[in-house]
């Protein structure tokens, strides 16, 4: 593609601009992209503010810490004009097992860090080809942006009542990330409709009641958390019981949302499970050594959770 000239400072060229860069993402491989102005989220911080003074947050303390930073991406950027926000679909045409040692969904293929991180710095480098003026900053979870926050903004999809991002096209099923830019573009008009409706399928079907009202989660309560982000030598025992077979994870309220149930089957090959993980046997992660363990999940995001914790929950669901 020839290089195509600034023009930020006008309507026109940042329109320009804007459908250019949006073209080049969907090429990459992105399937959604929005882009919305970088600025502070002021009502959003003050969710997460309240959210963090019930302690739903459980041991993730990493989330108190910086609040500036992680409500405004001027403290991440300081020269970030626009948040170009991406989705890509990752769902794959496999189901669990009954057997325990079920794994989330999101950890069967290679890390999604690494791969939408690759495809946003392509598109960085791309953007700098074209416009030697532009700087940005790629965003995929490890940066303290509040990555659905962003998507919603975007006109994305919505924020559901699992607190989730939800798209029409491909429901919840979808990885987010950003790439701020130090360009003035075209902002999305508007947010997309929240339309959960009167659903609450998501809220009775959690096993240990972590939804405790539409739209907000107590990590405590949840399988997920207590799977991953959790460091206690032990599952709590409230959750414990209620594992239902999750060894990493849990995807109940995204499996009973009705705009999951026809999610097209993802291009990106990367998303396809790495062998065992969709069922990992407990017997496999109870002898794993620490070398074995680098060696199975390597560039797997179910490094997360460490060896020990995987062996805690592979104990725990034995322990049933």
């Amino acid at each position: 593609m020839p290089r195509v000239q600034l023009q930020s400072s006008s309507s026109h060229g940042s329109l320009a601009l804007s459908a250019l860069i949006k073209s080049y993402a969907l090429q990459l491989g992105f399937h959604k992209v929005g882009i919305v102005r970088a600025e502070p989220l002021i009502n959003e911080r003050g969710r997460l503010e309240e959210w963090l003074g019930r302690g739903f947050h459980g041991e993730m303390n990493w989330l108190t810490r910086n609040p500036d930073q992680r409500t405004d991406p001027h403290e991440l950027f300081p020269g970030a004009r626009s948040v170009v926000v991406v989705a890509v679909n990752y769902y794959t045409a496999h189901d669990h097992s009954e057997s325990p040692g079920k794994v989330s969904r999101y950890a069967w293929g290679d890390d999604y860090h690494d791969i939408v991180g690759d495809k946003l710095r392509a598109l960085l480098s791309w953007i700098r080809e074209q416009w030697p003026e532009a700087e940005g900053k790629v965003c995929v979870d490890i940066q303290p942006m509040m990555d659905k926050v962003w998507a919603a903004r975007a006109g994305l999809g919505w924020l559901g009542k699992h607190t989730n991002l939800i798209t029409q096209e491909f429901g919840s099923w979808v990885f987010i990330g950003e790439l701020l830019l130090n360009l003035d573009l075209e902002y999305a008009d508007e947010e997309v409709a929240d339309q959960c409706g009167s659903c609450t399928l998501c809220l009775e079907a959690c096993p240990t009641g972590a939804i405790v009202a539409p739209y907000v989660v107590d990590s405590r309560r949840c399988i997920s958390y207590a799977t991953i982000e959790s460091r206690a030598p032990e599952i709590d025992e409230a959750v414990a019981v209620k594992l239902e077979g999750w060894l990493y994870g849990c995807d109940i309220c995204q499996d009973v949302c009705p705009w999951n149930q026809m999610t097209p089957i993802t291009e990106e090959s990367r998303f396809e499970p790495r062998e065992g993980n969709v069922n990992t046997s407990l017997d496999e992660i109870l002898e794993l050594s620490h070398d074995a363990y680098a060696a199975r999940f390597r560039h797997s995001a179910m490094k997360r959770a460490k060896l020990a914790g995987l062996k805690r929950n592979a104990q725990a669901l034995r322990n049933r």
